[in-house]
């Protein structure tokens, strides 16, 4: 076997198991019961799946024809920054629009801290609140002491 083709090999070998982190992943997404977990078979291992197969096709070009192509790492780049950030951005929707979880989920971790956020938002609420009233205080007074000034004259 020469190394142009076992460079070939390797490219083919990126490329099957691409393959079979999608079908994992579609099974994945069939088998698992909310969406929180089949948002993460989605993601991860579709993720996961396209980077093997475009970098199998990477160097496949690159051993075979010498080509090297911009858009088969631009298009890795891009899959690896955006579908987990797509997938996290899709979970916490569901969950702030209380999409139920499966029942056999045995912690929250995310309901303690979405409950003291909520908190602090309350009391920064009310101390917005406090500061307008005070400033509106503030106002009225320097419109009587303005209006008494002006009769002054």
């Amino acid at each position: 076997m020469s190394g142009n083709e076992m460079i070939e090999f390797v490219a083919a070998l990126f490329m099957l198991g691409g393959a079979i982190m999608a079908v994992i992943s579609a099974i994945g997404i069939i088998r698992f019961p909310d969406v929180y977990t089949r948002s993460h078979a989605g993601t991860k291992s579709s993720t996961l799946a396209v980077l093997m197969t475009l970098l199998g096709a990477f160097i496949y070009f690159a051993s075979e024809q010498g080509f090297y192509s911009v858009r088969l790492l631009l298009g890795i780049a891009f899959v690896f920054l955006t579908a987990p950030v797509a997938g996290h951005l899709i979970t916490r929707a569901a969950y702030r629009a209380s999409v139920k979880m499966a029942d056999t989920t045995i912690e929250d971790e995310l309901k303690d801290v979405i409950k003291e956020v909520q908190e602090e938002t309350q009391e920064e609420k009310k101390s917005i609140e406090e500061f307008k009233e005070n400033t509106d205080e503030v106002n009225v007074e320097k419109i009587d002491k303005n209006d008494s000034n002006a009769e002054r004259t």
